[in-house]
């Protein structure tokens, strides 16, 4: 069992799904909402931020690292930041608890600023290689004191006193990574370039131009399916209003349901639509899904839609690997909705589903597999032959993975018996209340 006092919960089959609701705040925007504002001159107002775990974690960070960071009683978050290069250095360790993403950044931050820092983080965060994203910043001038077998946590790193632009090219697609040499690029004069291959989530350009940086964005490659992000360093960040839209990667949970629950019909508010992100709606779609596109508005240049979406069949696709950065995060809850398509349904290029809080392929297949669906691993592929129905009454082992947790009870949903998942403690992280709302939906969760 991966933690102490684990909370396991399971999922069994009831009546439809019916309603209209909100889900949490998006998770990648929350951290770096919380990170600019500590980054920039004056106070910035943010509403709805995900004040889940994760979160909660980079908001400490930023008070460790001399930012003023204030939730009010009614949900208002305000952050009085320090400027470019005004971080002091902590007191004790930065723990970032169960986050990869806050953490990676929080370091790249902290490496355009002359201090020093430790970082930790929770027994999975533990297992996450932080390697490639010390490479680049070493390469503009940040020192590392200090770091686990592997290039793991724990570490310290010693911010660049004068840092350096560079050219960077990222290994492989990772948000992660170019957001972190963007971050430590603030501190260092001229442009700092980072050119992707494969455009990844772009959440990070689009807030620095919101907070008044100079960012440009050009595609590039075959396709256009590349960008090069250049990024004027040494700005003066102006504080600026955040308002955090539903995360597409929460809304993936409740919406599988409802596509998979027969009778099953809801509304999923203010979701965000950011292309870059919506890999999996792109998907599901292939495959059959009824998800209407209804009101759509744009916040802060992030495109916001609500989303109906009706149960019926699904069927098998193949799955393109260039489209996985844009649904990294979803693949689990994916094949769940795979194992009830009729047909074969390949899920290609997901190497990088190794590194994140789990083996996160190897674990899903697992998943399904006690659950009765025929799957397997051929490579970095996922393979599931749908029959339109599971099987279920396994137990899911979720290695502190919340995303693994929440699609394993999805599945108890929809499946002939019940779904229990062996621990649920983590889906606090990016997700609070997640059992509240799904029952509220008419769930049988218990």
């Amino acid at each position: 069992m991966d933690s102490i006092n684990p909370t396991p919960l399971t999922a069994r089959r009831a009546g439809p799904l019916q309603g209209r609701v909100r889900v949490p705040g998006d998770k990648s925007i929350s951290h770096r909402a919380l990170i600019l504002g500590a980054l920039a001159v004056g106070e910035t107002a943010i509403t709805g931020l995900l004040e889940g775990e994760d979160v909660h974690r980079t908001a400490d960070a930023m008070r460790a690292l001399g930012s003023e960071v204030e939730r009010t009683a009614d949900g208002l978050w305000r952050v009085r930041g320090v400027g470019v290069g005004g971080f002091v250095s902590p007191k004790a360790t930065l723990d970032l608890g169960n986050s990869g993403t806050g953490c990676r950044l929080v370091i790249g931050a902290v490496a355009g600023n002359p201090v020093t820092a430790s970082f930790d983080g929770d027994a999975s965060l533990r297992k996450r290689p932080m390697g490639r994203v010390l490479e680049p910043l070493q390469r503009m001038g940040a020192k590392v004191i200090a770091v686990a077998e592997q290039g793991r946590l724990p570490l310290t790193i010693a911010g660049a006193r004068d840092p350096m632009p560079i050219d960077y090219e990222p290994p492989v697609p990772s948000a992660q990574l170019k957001s972190a040499v963007l971050l430590a690029g603030l501190g260092a004069p001229g442009e700092t370039t980072v050119l992707e291959a494969e455009a990844t989530r772009d959440h990070t350009e689009k807030m620095l131009k919101h907070f008044g940086a100079s960012i440009r964005v050009k595609p590039v490659g075959s396709h256009d399916r590349g960008r090069r992000i250049v990024l004027q360093g040494q700005p003066e960040l102006e504080a600026a209003p955040v308002t955090v839209p539903a995360d597409p990667s929460s809304a993936a949970f409740p919406l599988v349901a409802a596509l998979l629950v027969p009778g099953s019909e809801l509304v999923l508010e203010a979701v965000m639509t950011n292309p870059l992100r919506t890999g999996l709606y792109t998907t599901l779609r292939e495959m059959g899904a009824q998800i209407e596109t209804l009101e759509t508005r744009s916040d802060g240049g992030e495109e916001i839609a609500d989303l109906r979406v009706k149960a019926g069949p699904l069927k098998g696709v193949d799955v393109p690997a260039d489209r996985a950065p844009s649904m990294i995060d979803e693949y689990p809850i994916l094949a769940v909705a795979a194992a009830f398509a009729e047909g074969r349904t390949v899920m290609r290029g997901l190497s990088e589903l190794r590194v994140k809080e789990s083996d996160r392929l190897a674990a899903t297949a697992e998943m399904l597999r006690v659950n009765g669906v025929d799957v397997e691993i051929q490579g970095d592929d996922l393979i599931v032959n749908g029959k339109g129905r599971a099987q279920g009454g396994g137990i899911v082992a979720t290695h502190m993975d919340h995303r693994l947790a929440m699609s394993a009870l999805m599945m108890g949903l929809a499946s002939e018996q019940p779904v229990q998942a062996d621990d649920t403690a983590f889906i606090a992280t990016s997700f609070p209340d997640f059992t509240g709302l799904m029952r509220s939906l008419g769930a049988d969760l218990s």
